[in-house]
This record gives C-alpha cells, structure tokens and sequence, in this order.
C-alpha cells in the first residue's frame, strides 16, 4: 500500500468528509449508482433488519426482542439477497449494508441495486463512513433527537467518489480481509476481559466460601433494620447491579432523581449494608462508602462490625451464592413483584471467619481486583485503538488515501 501524495494523483471534491480522492476516480450522484426497487412481498418473506454494525440479515439471525412488531404491514416491501440497504431514520449510526438474505423490510428501508460498474459492498463501507463521520446526521431533516431522514431522495442526490470497478473490488476484497483481521483480535482482546471478569467472581467466591472452622450465624445477627428519615439535605445515593452503593450524580443519569419529597428518605452511613427491595434478588445491593440518603423502599441495615467486616460483607452479599439466597428470601409472582423481606432475610445462614481472617482475606481480593482492572484497563483500550485502526483503515481505502492495489 502507498499514500496517495503528489497533486497528480489527486482531484479535489469539495465534500466534506472526503475532500480529495485519486485523479483516475470521479465523482457522480447517488441516483445514477444505484437504482431503487418497491417489489411486492411474498407470503413467505421474513422480516430483514438493517443493524447499525452494518449486517443487514434476517432478523431472526441476531435477535427477535427488542423490536417493535407492526399490527399491518403496510407498505412492506421485498429484499433480495445483495441489495444496498439504507435505514432512512438509522443511516446516521451505520445502519447501511448489503442484505445477506432474501426478505422484507419497512418503507423506512431503501432498497437500491448497484448499476453496471458499481459495487453493492463497496458502496456499503463509503456510506457507513459518510455516517460515521458524522455527514449524514449533518443532514438531518427528522425531528427525532440524534436521527436522521436520510431517505432514498437525500441519497440519490449525495455526491460520491467513483473509482473505476477493477479497484471498488480490489478495495473491498483488502478491507474484506484486513477487517475480518482485526475483527479476530478483538474477540480474543474481548474474550481476555470475560476470563478476567469469570476469574476475578472465582477468586472471590473461594474467599467468602465456608471453611471448617468457620462460624455460622444468623442474617439478623449481623445486621440491624434501620430507618432514620428527615434527612433531605443530604446526598442522593444509588444502587446498582453492577456497581453497588454510590452517589446519584456517578450514576450517569440511568436512575431518575424521584421527584416526590426526599423527606421521607433513609439515611445511610459508610459500612451500612443497602439491599434494593425489588432488585436485591438480582444482585441490587452493596455496603455503602458514603453517607447519604435512600429510597423508603430500600432495606438500610447496620452491621454488627465485631462479627463482619463491612468491605468484606461487601464481596460476600454481592456473590452469587448469597445473591441467590436473597432470591430465597424474596415473596414473587414474577420478577417485577419479587421483594425481599426481612422475616425472610433474617433467617439466612452466614458463614464468617474470624475478623483477622476476613481482613487478610480482603487485601488478598484488593490487591487481586487492582491487578485485574489494570489489565482490564489496558485491554480495554487495546481494543479501542483497534477499533479506530478498523474505522481509519476503511476510510482512507475508501476515499483513495492508500492506494491498495496489489496488497497482499
């Protein structure tokens, strides 16, 4: 591959997001690429869905939840295996690709057959970059937030690059395979961060695990029901499944702020054990660091911190073994009406060491977690630099900035 660097080899374009492109491309509208079909559906025909990755598929393929399903089909059109499929309303985040299936699809859908000497796939990848790059949305005429009408009508008028058909392919074959490259060593980077994440619930599983000599005690010896309310001034905390007690404003906005009077709220202190009634089934509970003020729906329970350590209750309660048990202790009908109550709760056997124990058992699991998240960290971003390798990789094939001609 080489960069595309003297002004011989290059035309200017006056687009945006691809400004200049080599001297042997043109540039020609949308309409005159791509033809737009409306065929009638087939009784038969399943449902295709344009996702934002850029698989256009039948649904069923990926998944079925999640969708919307129309009462009358009106208006529903076919799909053949190898059209360009643009989502009129999801173009912006990438939801453009050649269907893999025959099918059919919403009017939302524009469903476009390459012209001679145009490339469906080719054409797919440019699109997903006008969208990634943030032109489409630039576009937007809808009036839904963060969406777009980017429909066969705004298409078909675009301005795009046009090598000659020899290189669309030649460009969509090399990012066929650098892709799929790339796509490989993320999954792995991907699956390292679930054996960290799998390891990481082992260790701690075999550090609360009974041992011989442990004691066992009752939950109500633990812990004391409190409610202490009249405290509104003080801080909003959250609780959450996958992180435990923490400040409202770290919540990132995914628990609404209620707006009924705070007055009746719980005060929590650090090392009290907070347990979310309808979720603490789930894992919806932690020892709070903070001190702060809960839902009157929350169970707010003191620890008794002769008997147990408050961060290592921390790792105990938000085990699965005892998460599991909390499901033992909750009332249901179905999962939106499980609760937990404390008749139930505390009865629940718990199995502790000694204090001295319990406090080397915690360093070990700390020094552990540090470990882990540094390496979950710098996989983390290894994956991200990957993944604008991927995304700057395609573009610049795309556009004609690396000549890849003859790459192996």
């Amino acid at each position: 591959m080489s960069l595309i660097d003297t002004a011989r080899r290059k035309r200017q374009t006056g687009l945006s997001w691809a400004p200049e492109i080599p001297s042997d491309w043109n540039v020609r509208r949308g309409k005159f690429l791509f033809e737009l079909q409306k065929r009638p559906v087939k009784e038969e025909d399943e449902i295709v869905t344009a996702f934002r990755d850029g698989q256009v598929t039948l649904r069923k393929n990926r998944r079925i939840d999640g969708f919307t399903n129309a009462l009358k089909e009106t208006g529903y059109q076919r799909v053949h295996a190898g059209d360009l499929v643009i989502h009129a309303m999801d173009a912006f985040a990438g939801a453009v690709g050649v269907s893999d299936s025959d099918g059919k699809c919403t009017p939302v859908y524009s469903c476009c057959i390459p012209r001679e000497g145009v490339s469906a796939h080719f054409y797919a990848r440019m699109i997903r970059t006008m969208a990634l790059s943030g032109f489409i949305e630039s576009l937007a005429k809808g009036i839904r937030e963060r969406s777009t009408d980017f429909r066969w009508r705004e298409f078909a008028e675009q301005p795009l690059p046009v090598p000659p058909i020899d290189q669309q392919l030649e460009i969509t074959a090399f990012l066929d395979r650098e892709t799929t490259r790339i796509d490989a060593l993320i999954a792995k980077k991907e699956r390292f961060i679930e054996l960290l994440k799998e390891k990481r619930a082992a260790d701690i599983i075999d550090c609360i695990s009974p041992k011989p000599d442990w004691q066992i005690y009752p939950f109500w010896s633990l812990a004391t029901h409190k409610s202490i309310s009249g405290m509104a001034d003080e801080g909003l905390l959250s609780v959450y499944l996958d992180r435990g007690v923490i400040p409202y404003s770290e919540g990132g906005g995914l628990v609404h702020k209620p707006s009924e009077s705070l007055e009746k709220y719980q005060l929590v202190e650090p090392g009290d054990l907070v347990m979310n009634n309808q979720q603490a089934w789930r894992g919806s509970l932690g020892i709070s660091q903070h001190r702060g003020i809960v839902s009157p729906a929350y169970l707010v329970l003191e620890l008794d911190r002769s008997k147990i350590n408050p961060t290592f209750a921390n790792y105990m309660f938000r085990s699965r073994p005892y998460v599991e048990r909390f499901m033992l202790a909750s009332l249901s009908v179905g999962d939106i009406q499980r609760q937990i109550k404390w008749p139930h709760l505390r009865v629940i056997p718990v199995s502790l060491p000694s204090l001295a124990e319990q406090e080397r058992l915690v360093s070990k699991l700390e020094t552990e977690g540090v470990r882990i998240a540094r390496l979950t960290a710098q996989t983390e971003r290894s994956i991200d630099l990957l993944r604008e390798k991927r995304a700057a990789l395609i573009t610049a094939a795309v556009t004609g900035k690396i000549d890849v001609r003859n790459a192996a």
